[in-house]
């Protein structure tokens, strides 16, 4: 879905669908009251978020997995495999799979560290267990009360902050923020602009800042066309700009997006109508067909923390205590 412009503030709209959100927060509430987590004999760093897409959580994630890689720690991702058909678990082969049975985001975390999906986040656990893992990195599921946590890492985007501050479908939010920065171990805020709510004292807060991959410079100075599927599009096209990328045309399409037929010819129209390259993020990138990936050209972006030593700490703290 491409994020309505009605969860940026309070709206006619937003009100009317109040109380949606209200039956929304019950069944939320319900499900965490009925379900007890299950223990797991390995500890578990969860990646999570406030809001619906777009914050931040699987390029944190994919930081925590290098870190844990360079500890030479068995670790595994665990993905629900949003946008693929498989159910699992399986465990991820980003060579065979495609992002229309295992979704866009696995595909990119298991360059990293092997990856399994499954729409039960339990069964895929105990699957990731007996295929050796150590440690298990849950991207997103911070409000899946089915495997108890280690660590719980909360992602907040800076400059969107908490949109008008209301639970879907009203807003952005998958539950109040105050309640959620109360069960995260930590939080972390990407690009801060000094505009969020105050967060709680009593939880450490880290920074971190995305700035573009060293591959941006191939498009430095270039006129081009960049079209992506994300939560914010914009701010994909805002970077490209920001490095110097003069763009011919920008064309967001919804988050998770699945490119068709259709819309890669008209993509491969446009290009060559204006002689123009196309550039595209990693995670699109996953969903063109190979043949077509070839002539695009795809930039990411990374993440620079301020105090890396924290999360180091943070990491070091999930792999000697117990999950709770």
């Amino acid at each position: 879905m491409r994020t309505p412009a009605f969860w940026n503030s309070p709206s006619l709209l937003s009100t009317l669908l109040l109380p949606l959100s209200v039956i929304y927060e019950m069944g939320a509430t319900l499900r965490r009251a009925w379900t007890k987590p299950v223990m797991l004999p390995v500890p578990v760093i969860c990646i999570g978020g406030l809001t619906a897409g777009g914050a931040g959580k699987t390029p944190v994630a994919l930081h925590v997995g290098r870190k844990l890689k360079e500890k030479h720690i068995a670790a595994f991702f665990l993905s629900r495999g949003y946008g693929g058909t498989e159910m699992g678990p399986l465990l991820v082969d980003p060579e065979e799979h495609t992002a229309a049975q295992v979704g866009d985001e696995p595909l990119l975390l298991a360059r990293v560290l092997p990856t399994v999906i499954a729409k039960d986040r339990v069964n895929g656990a105990k699957f990731a267990i007996a295929q050796g893992a150590k440690v298990i990195v849950m991207d997103d599921g911070f409000q899946n009360p089915a495997i108890a946590k280690t660590l719980s890492l909360l992602v907040i985007d800076g400059e969107r902050g908490f949109g008008n501050g209301r639970l879907l479908p009203s807003g952005p939010l998958r539950e109040p923020w105050p309640q959620g920065c109360r069960r995260a171990h930590a939080i972390i805020v990407i690009n801060n602009t000094n505009l969020l709510p105050a967060l709680p004292q009593d939880r450490p807060v880290l920074f971190a800042r995305t700035q573009a991959a060293p591959e941006t410079a191939a498009v430095r100075g270039k006129k081009i066309i960049a079209f992506c599927g994300l939560a914010y599009p914009q701010k994909f096209f805002d970077m490209l700009r920001g490095q110097g990328a003069e763009l011919a045309e920008s064309i967001p399409f919804s988050d998770h997006y699945p490119y068709t037929e259709a819309d890669i010819k008209m993509l491969a129209r446009k290009a060559k109508a204006i002689h123009t390259p196309l550039v595209t993020t990693p995670k699109d990138a996953v969903r063109l067909p190979p043949a077509f990936r070839q002539w695009v050209t795809v930039v990411d972006i990374t993440l620079s923390f301020e105090n890396d030593a924290a999360l180091d700490a943070l990491i070091d703290y999930a792999l000697t205590h117990e999950a709770v």
